[in-house]
């Protein structure tokens, strides 16, 4: 149901591989992405200070709360997210966010434009610098990614360049703690709200997936592999041709952690129905205003915790 892809086929035959994802992005939106060229020891220098961020004191991270930060940057508390909107549920994780690093000198900062602000670091000395150099390396890939996308929907190679120059892509590391009651819920039932998220897992299961139509299924894991998905805003950019797919995850009896990657377009971007697409469906919006819409409806208050 979700194929395993090898991205160095991309490589030696560009349009085998590029139909191959196709088909995944039309059918569940979900692929487990091999031979992505991501150092594994880069991956695991993200878990490993992700693991000293988490266990800092509280008011530590509280310093940092995501709910005191318009650009949707530094820590998000437990129990301060509700994915599913429709069951109230609040889910059971914490997580940090990472931006686009810009300098508060910058002028798109001091312009106070939407998603250009300056990250906020813990005080731990290597943190900032594994983050970063992760960072680079999976928007290096996910620009690479689209790329295929492009030769799948016989757009021009280069087409999506100009949308992802200086994209609201977010970096996002997540612990769930153990739920040894099975009760509640990890992550709500949601789909994501950009263009594509790239995640890394610890192996620990509980993500699940809902195809259309269907009940829910367990994502497998594949040690090294990147769990690729299309998020709402590639749906709706190529008239919903590709599909966005509800996913959750469930409680997990021990610790759980992951690394999402949620590349989204800048905030600039027009994203409105794909050259081919046929009649657009959806009426043009900025990538900076979407993304607002749907972070505006997940985030509790400060305080309501």
């Amino acid at each position: 149901m979700i194929p395993i892809l090898d991205f160095q086929r991309f490589d030696s035959d560009p349009a085998g591989f590029a139909a191959d994802l196709g088909r995944a992005c039309r059918d569940t939106g979900f692929s487990l992405l091999t031979g992505h060229g991501i150092d594994p020891c880069a991956i695991q220098s993200v878990f490993d200070q992700a693991d000293r961020f988490f266990a800092l004191p509280l008011p530590d991270k509280a310093k940092l709360d995501i709910r005191l930060n318009p650009h949707n940057r530094g820590w998000a508390a437990q129990g301060t997210e509700a994915l599913d909107e429709k069951s109230g549920l609040l889910d059971r994780k914490e997580a940090f966010n990472v931006g686009l690093d810009l300098e508060p000198t910058d002028p798109r900062v001091l312009a106070e434009e939407p998603f250009r602000g300056v990250n906020v670091w813990p005080d731990l000395p290597e943190f900032r610098g594994v983050m970063l150099r992760y960072f680079n390396a999976a928007l290096r890939l996910g620009r690479r990614i689209h790329r295929a996308f492009e030769a799948d929907l016989n757009l021009p190679t280069g087409y999506f360049d100009p949308h992802f120059t200086a994209p609201m892509a977010t970096l996002r590391v997540l612990r769930y703690p153990p739920a040894p009651d099975g009760q509640g819920i990890g992550a709500g039932a949601h789909s994501d709200y950009g263009s594509i998220t790239l995640l890394m897992t610890d192996g620990v299961a509980g993500l699940q997936v809902r195809p259309r139509g269907g009940d829910w299924v367990d994502v497998p894991h594949v040690p090294g592999a990147f769990v690729v998905n299309i998020g709402d805003c590639l749906m709706r950019w190529s008239n919903d041709i590709y599909v966005s797919t509800p996913h959750r995850v469930l409680p997990p009896k021990g610790e759980r952690r992951s690394i999402a990657f949620f590349l989204d377009p800048n905030p600039e971007s027009v994203i409105s129905a794909l050259p081919g697409t046929g009649e657009a469906k959806y009426p043009p919006v900025s990538g900076a205003d979407y993304l607002r819409s749907r972070l505006d409806a997940t985030y509790m208050p400060a305080g309501a915790a």
